[in-house]
């Protein structure tokens, strides 16, 4: 049985920042051996997230990044149960480090960006392993990626919401605009870029309600369906981004404001991932 020294426990715990009692009792466990030390401590976090899997991890940071060549963007989200860790300097810097990897590989989904290195593991072990030091639940619970001749992102104040946009065309003097757009995205929540982008279960849904609301308004059982219709062409203009009137002059629509910039100008895409 080794010796456990005063600095090889303060050693590990700099390098985990795990707590005092939990790095004595890993390299205890793993008889004064660092990396099976850190393998102990990995572990533990493992079990304690699984201990944790149903608490909410409703605080956090959101993070959006556009590359150099402003054609790529990502957004990221690391969740964590309480504001006291989420405004945490290392916190925040970990999830800039997680939505920089997620830029430079750019994987086509979560479990693609949870399985890139992170130093000598991966993403999704490193989260893992922060659970066990920071003792509440941590998840990387979302990330969404975007491509175009132009992406924009904008983060709301306090990484509370995160949001990367496409347009397409790529001339710098549509960023602002671009930025506007994002800004609005952030603000106003809309489900889809126009109505071609609503998920039909969700149009299918909106129907339903149109037709219940106007039956108990008494009308006739023949005009539910066209009345109905009229309901979800005011849905799509308030909860579709090109249709919505835009938030510095509700005169016009986000579509027809882009147009009075560029005639050809418009958004290809947007993501928005905030907390919650």
């Amino acid at each position: 049985m080794s010796t456990i020294s005063a600095t090889d426990v303060k050693n590990l715990r700099e390098m985990t920042g795990a707590g005092m009692m939990d790095c004595k009792a890993a390299l205890t466990e793993a008889n004064g051996d660092f990396e099976k030390a850190i393998e102990v401590l990995r572990l533990k976090g493992q079990k304690l997230s699984l201990k944790r899997a149903d608490r909410d991890a409703k605080e956090g940071a959101v993070i959006a990044l556009v590359s150099e060549d402003g054609k790529k963007g990502v957004v990221i989200r690391l969740s964590s149960e309480t504001d006291f860790v989420s405004k945490n300097e290392d916190f925040i810097n970990l999830a800039k480090e997680f939505a920089q990897i997620a830029l430079d590989t750019f994987p086509a989904d979560l479990e693609g960006l949870l399985s890139k290195p992170y130093q000598n593991i991966t993403i999704g072990e490193k989260v893992s392993e922060q659970v066990g030091v920071i003792g509440e639940k941590i998840e990387l619970a979302d990330y969404q990626r975007i491509e175009a001749p132009q992406v924009v992102s904008y983060i709301h104040m306090g990484n509370k919401a995160g949001v990367i946009l496409g347009l397409n065309q790529a001339d710098a003097k549509f960023k602002e605009a671009g930025r506007d757009i994002a800004m609005q995205v952030a603000a106003m929540k809309p489900v889809a870029l126009d109505k071609d982008g609503v998920d039909a279960s969700i149009i299918e849904k909106e129907i339903e309600i149109g037709k219940e609301l106007a039956r108990q308004e008494g009308k006739p059982e023949d005009m539910l369906e066209k009345i109905a219709l009229g309901k979800l062409n005011r849905f799509f203009k308030d909860n579709t981004l090109l249709a919505q009137a835009f938030v510095k002059d509700s005169s016009l629509s986000v579509e027809a404001y882009l147009k009075t910039i560029d005639k050809d100008l418009t958004v290809t895409g947007f993501k928005h991932v905030k907390l919650g």
